[in-house]
């Protein structure tokens, strides 16, 4: 039986309402401060819900050439800046003012460098602004950059354009699990040695009219005003979530290679697991059942005991029927171990970040090992006593842990899970 190659990380990349970059956004989730505000695109636009979790003011023109805000949908330039900043922390490609990717990868090693990503819209602004265009103009005023802009692979093959990239380029949807499910994917492509090194993770810049508008229509925002307290995973009085935007991106290798090239390795992929609900459109289940397949195949798969997971960085979604059957899958998996867990929810602070949850998660769920420190989940102030789980609150708490789950799950019924190690 042929022995698997183990899978390091070796790269992170961030763009999130809690900061800009790695260490500003890892600063920003372990201070606890909410990064919901009021949306005044949401205002003008009449939204039944204006606050939103919104990536600080960039420049696109300026950051990634000029043109490119006309040129490319806001989705793509956020994945864009944190595929850069990965692919520069792991030592692939050297930043020039002005060009966030250089000269790109070195020629010899491009045809080994693959994408993978995950978004759960694609491009969303793109949407919303060209089909009043075209209702009100006509189909000959159409622009001919839609089509380019709004597709959902178009963040992947423009990374590989702008980095020289030529190895396998996927986008995957699966809602809000996609982030953790394109990790999950590139790590096999990784195993079976179709590539050298995988660029993963996921994007989403949702934030419009059409998009929050339907969400509010269908329950699953927030309809608390107060942007401190309006996304408060676990907590008794939670009522949904508040919608942000963002890219998280990892580097991953096989260790021999990484080690080979004297690379720093931040954590292992250790397991990955996925599962379907089958039992509805936008609802878990009561009892988390699918939920609790994803976390028992990632655990399987990492040969890893459920006692060993020092943290667990939760779906928490902030939606009462989700955090519940999140709180319950947790306990059948782990059992009374579940009582020795830090758990926490950065979504307290990021909000909700769709297609790109899983994979900031994923970047949060190393930085917690590489540091020491679990996360508190912000904003929420009493934990629903239903939940029965060891909920983070308030301030970090120092856990050198060994090893850190990441859970994802999305409409559709899909799950994720992931397994990091020291």
């Amino acid at each position: 039986m042929r022995t698997l190659p183990r899978i390091v990380v070796t790269g992170l990349g961030a763009v999130t309402p809690a900061g800009r970059g790695v260490t500003d956004a890892w600063e920003g989730v372990l201070a606890g401060k909410a990064a919901a505000a009021l949306d005044p695109a949401l205002s003008d636009a009449g939204t039944p819900v204006t606050l939103a979790c919104r990536v600080p003011e960039y420049d696109p023109d300026a950051e990634l050439g000029r043109g490119t805000k006309r040129r490319l949908d806001r989705y793509t330039q956020l994945a864009l800046l944190a595929a850069a900043e990965a692919l520069a922390d792991a030592g692939l490609v050297t930043p020039a003012d002005g060009e966030p990717y250089g000269q790109g990868l070195d020629e010899d090693v491009r045809d080994r460098v693959g994408l993978l990503l995950g978004s759960g819209i694609g491009g969303a602004e793109t949407w919303d602004s060209e089909y009043p265009n075209y209702l009100e103009r006509g189909p000959a005023r159409t622009s001919p950059l839609f089509i380019p802009k709004m597709l959902s692979n178009t963040a992947a093959g423009t990374i590989a354009i702008r980095s020289g990239a030529r190895g396998p380029n996927m986008t995957v949807n699966t809602a809000c699990a996609a982030g953790a499910s394109a990790i999950h994917v590139a790590r096999d492509l990784l195993r079976s040695g179709q590539a050298d090194v995988m660029v993963a993770g996921g994007v989403e810049a949702g934030i419009t009219g059409l998009s929050v508008s339907a969400f509010a229509q269908m329950g699953a925002l927030t309809r608390n005003a107060d942007p401190v307290t309006a996304s408060r995973p676990f907590d008794a009085e939670r009522d949904g979530f508040v919608m942000g935007e963002g890219a998280g991106i990892v580097v991953l290798e096989r260790e021999e290679d990484a080690r080979a090239r004297s690379a720093e390795i931040f954590a292992y992929v250790t397991g990955a697991g996925a599962s379907a609900d089958a039992h509805h459109a936008t609802a878990p289940p009561e009892d988390g059942a699918g939920a609790v397949l994803a976390m028992q195949r990632a655990l399987a798969d990492a040969e890893v005991d459920p006692a060993a997971i020092g943290h667990v960085n939760a779906h928490g979604t902030s939606t009462p029927l989700n955090d519940a059957a999140e709180a319950r899958a947790l306990r059948v998996v782990y059992g009374d171990a579940i009582d020795g867990v830090a758990v926490s929810s950065t979504k307290g602070v990021t909000g909700h970040l769709l297609g790109a949850a899983g994979a900031v998660e994923a970047v949060f769920a190393v930085q917690a090992l590489r540091t020491g420190l679990v996360p508190p989940t912000a904003g929420t102030r009493t934990v629903d006593p239903a939940i029965d789980l060891d909920v983070v609150t308030d301030a970090p708490r120092e856990a050198p842990v060994e090893a850190v789950m990441s859970n994802s799950f999305g409409f559709g019924g899909q799950n994720a899970s992931l397994v990091f190690t020291r």
